[in-house]
């Protein structure tokens, strides 16, 4: 049996060994998102938690369909107002950006779908009003309903390297087809990926596995 005096002093290093192992997984494995507007409905709603694997970004393993968060690519967002909230807690959430339950406010993140990958030509629309990609039409359940996929007509050609997203609710989506004028031409590189949303694990209500969705298929 151990004594008092022993755990107390074992205590400091089990948190330092806890803020590591968290901060492994943080770098290497997942992270969490707050969703903070509607683009993606349904299939994201507002205030959702979510998990993102790093593990795609780290492989560039990022495949047609999947829902990725990534960093703003060029001025996508307005600059975050300064924080209001007592010292105290904002000195407890960037404890919880330390560790990774938080993303870091500095760095503004997006979540969108990827609809382009590297090489594909993407076009909106044929005359059945559906995307294409490399000449096949989309098949998108996904999309918010009572949207069409794009209010938007483009014709887009994927560099490597890049990936062209979309939000899943098209009419309230500012994603790749409003941003062609920036420096990417509205992709996103993938080195300001940081993951692939796998999960939502809060409101429990909306607890759920995240798959991506092929829509050539």
């Amino acid at each position: 049996m151990r004594r008092k005096g022993s755990l107390l002093k074992e205590f400091p290093v089990l948190v330092i060994v806890a803020l590591v192992v968290s901060l492994l997984i943080k770098t290497f494995v997942v992270q969490f998102f707050y969703i903070p507007s509607g683009s993606m409905e349904n299939t994201l709603q507002v205030s959702d938690r979510v998990a993102v694997n790093k593990i795609p970004f780290i492989s560039r393993s990022i495949h047609r369909g999947d829902i990725v968060v990534f960093r703003d690519p060029a001025n996508w967002l307005s600059e975050p107002y300064p924080s209001q909230s007592p010292i105290v807690v904002q000195k407890f959430r960037e404890g919880l950006v330390a560790v990774g339950i938080l993303p870091n406010p500095a760095k503004q993140y997006l979540v969108k779908r990827v609809v382009g990958i590297g090489g594909d030509r993407v076009i909106c629309c044929d005359v059945n009003k559906k995307l294409t990609v490399n000449g096949k039409a989309t098949n998108e359940p996904y999309i918010f309903a009572g949207n069409k996929p794009s209010d938007m007509n483009f014709d887009v050609t994927v560099p490597q390297g890049k990936i062209w997203v979309m939000g899943d609710h098209r009419g309230a989506s500012a994603d790749s087809r409003y941003h062609q004028d920036d420096i990417n031409k509205g992709m996103v590189p993938l080195d300001r990926i940081t993951g692939r949303v796998v999960a939502v694990i809060w409101p429990f209500k909306s607890m759920k596995i995240i798959s991506g969705f092929n829509s050539l298929k």
